[in-house]
C-alpha cells in the first residue's frame, strides 16, 4: 500500500507551498491571503528515492471560527476526511509566529486522532537557533522538524522522519490507463456538484456563491471499466473582470488544467447558456486540440429543452465550424439526470481523439476527394496534393505533401477536414493539417 501524508495546520502556514515543492507539478494555488485552499487536494510526491501520496487541506482552525453559514465548516470537514485517510499527519506551523492558541487547539484535536503526527516548523530560513523552538516541543509530538518550504531547506530531516512510514514499493502505476478529464466553465454552473454526484459523496465544497472552487482539484473515478482522473476547476470569468493576483493565478491554473487534460467537459448553465465567455472557453479548448463534450447543466429548469438544443447546436456550427459534431448533453446534476450519458460521450470522443488511420486508407480517400473536387487555381497555377499521412494522434494530425503550401485557401482546407471527419468518424474532434512542400516519399526517384 502507498503511504498517504496529510498536511494539517492553521491557514496560511505554508501547507500548499510544501505541497507544490514535493509534487511533480505545481498544483495548489499559493497566496498570502488565508483560506485559499478549501477542498482536499491529492498528488503523487517524492522525497529523495521515496514515493508517497500527499494531501493538501484547508487546515484545522479554532471551532469558534467555524461558521455553518459560510463554507468554513465544510472545508473543516474536508480536512477531517484527509486525516481519516492518512497514514501519517504533518502538522505544519509557522516558525515566525511561534505556537499560537489556535495551534494548541489543533494539537489537542490531533492527539485524539490515534494517528502518528510529525510537527514541521515552516518558514525557518531565518531561524538559526533551534533552541528557540521549546514551545513546539511542548505540543507533545516529539522532535519538531525545522524547514523552509519556499527555499527547500530542511528536507533531509523531512526525509528521515518520513522513511519509517513509506513502503519500498512506492506509488504503483495504474494497470489501466485513466482518461484525464477537466471540467471547465463559468463560475457557478455546477461543476463541483456534478463531480460530487457522480462520486456519490460531498468530495468538493459547493455553495450558491460563485467562485467557491479555487484550486484545480484532481479526483479518481471509474465509470464502467474506464478509469478517469476528474479535474474540477475554478470558474473562468471574462478577462476584463480578472483583477487581483489571486484571480490571475486561478485563471492560469484552469488554463493549465485544460492543457494537461485529454478530454474536457465544458459545462454551461442551461438557464443562461451561450454567454460570450462560454464560446471563448470552447475556442480555447479547441485551440489546445482537446476532445470536448458540452454539458448543459440545470436542464430541469428549462421550459423549452428542444429549442435550447437547436440554439446551442446552431451557435456551435457558426462559431466552431472547424470542429463539427461536438456532443451536447442536457443534464441536471442535482437530480442526477443524464450523468451516465456524459461519460459515455467522453469515452467515445476520447476513442476518436486518439484514433490512427492507415496511410493506404488515407490516400485512397484523398484520391477520391481530388477526383470530385480538386484544389482551385491560384494565379493561374494548379495547386496539387501529392500525398497524405497521419503523423500523430491526440489530436489527430495529418501531413499534406503539396505544392505552393502558402497558397492553399482556408476554405479548401476546411472542405478537406470536413470530408476527413465524415469518412473516418472524427466527429467533434479537432483535426490538424501540416502543409509540407515535399515530394511523395514513396514516389519513384
Amino acid at each position: 500500500m502507498v503511504c498517504t501524508v496529510a498536511l494539517v495546520g492553521r491557514p496560511n502556514v505554508g501547507k500548499s507551498t510544501l505541497f507544490n515543492r514535493l509534487s511533480t507539478q505545481k498544483k495548489a494555488i499559493v497566496h498570502d491571503a488565508p483560506g485559499i485552499t478549501r477542498d482536499r487536494q491529492y498528488t503523487e510526491a517524492s522525497l529523495g528515492d521515496m514515493d508517497f501520496r500527499l494531501v493538501d487541506t484547508a487546515g484545522l482552525f479554532s471551532l469558534n471560527k467555524v461558521d455553518v453559514a459560510d463554507l468554513s465548516h465544510r472545508a473543516h470537514a474536508q480536512t477531517y476526511h484527509a486525516i481519516d485517510e492518512a497514514d501519517v499527519i504533518w502538522f505544519i506551523l509557522d516558525g515566525t509566529e511561534g505556537v499560537t492558541a489556535e495551534d494548541k487547539e489543533i494539537a489537542r484535536t490531533l492527539h485524539k486522532q490515534d494517528k502518528p503526527v510529525v510537527v514541521i516548523i515552516n518558514k525557518c530560513e531565518s531561524q538559526k537557533n533551534k533552541n528557540t523552538f521549546g514551545d513546539f516541543y511542548r505540543l507533545g509530538f516529539g522532535d519538531p522538524i525545522a524547514i523552509s518550504a519556499e527555499h527547500k531547506e530542511g528536507f533531509v530531516d523531512l526525509f528521515e522522519a518520513l522513511r519509517p512510514f513509506v513502503t519500498e514499493k512506492g506509488v504503483e502505476e495504474a494497470k489501466e490507463k485513466s482518461i484525464k478529464l477537466a471540467i471547465v466553465g463559468r463560475p457557478n454552473v455546477g461543476k463541483s456538484t456534478f463531480i460530487n454526484q457522480v462520486l456519490g459523496e460531498e468530495r468538493l465544497v459547493t455553495s450558491d456563491e460563485a467562485g467557491t472552487t479555487r484550486d484545480s482539484v484532481s479526483v479518481d473515478f471509474t465509470f464502467g471499466n474506464q478509469k478517469f482522473q476528474l479535474m474540477d476547476t475554478a470558474g473562468l470569468r471574462r478577462q476584463s473582470r480578472v483583477e487581483t493576483l489571486l484571480e490571475k493565478q486561478i485563471v492560469e491554473q484552469t488554463r493549465e488544467a485544460i492543457q494537461y487534460a485529454e478530454c474536457v467537459i465544458l459545462m454551461m448553465d442551461a438557464t443562461q447558456p451561450l454567454e460570450k465567455q462560454d464560446m471563448t472557453i470552447a475556442r480555447q479548448v479547441v485551440e489546445e486540440g482537446r476532445a470536448m463534450v458540452i454539458v448543459l447543466n440545470k436542464s430541469d429548469q428549462v421550459q423549452d429543452p428542444e429549442g435550447l438544443m437547436r440554439d446551442v447546436n446552431h451557435e456551435l456550427e457558426s462559431i466552431l465550424s472547424q470542429v463539427r459534431g461536438i456532443p451536447v448533453i442536457m443534464t441536471s446534476s442535482l437530480k442526477k439526470k443524464n450523468l451516465d450519458s456524459v461519460f459515455r460521450a467522453v469515452v467515445k470522443m476520447y476513442a476518436s481523439w486518439e484514433k490512427r488511420v492507415a496511410t493506404g486508407a488515407l490516400n485512397r480517400w484523398l484520391e477520391d476527394v481530388l477526383s470530385h473536387n480538386p484544389p482551385p487555381l491560384v494565379n493561374g497555377t494548379t495547386l496539387k496534393i501529392r500525398y497524405v499521412t497521419q503523423i500523430k494522434a491526440r489530436p489527430p494530425t495529418f501531413a499534406l505533401f503539396v505544392t505552393r503550401a502558402k497558397h492553399f485557401p482556408e476554405s479548401y482546407l476546411r472542405y478537406l477536414r470536413n470530408s476527413l471527419r465524415t469518412n473516418f468518424n472524427f466527429e467533434g474532434v479537432p483535426l490538424r493539417f501540416l502543409m509540407r512542400e515535399s515530394k511523395n516519399p514513396y514516389a519513384q526517384k
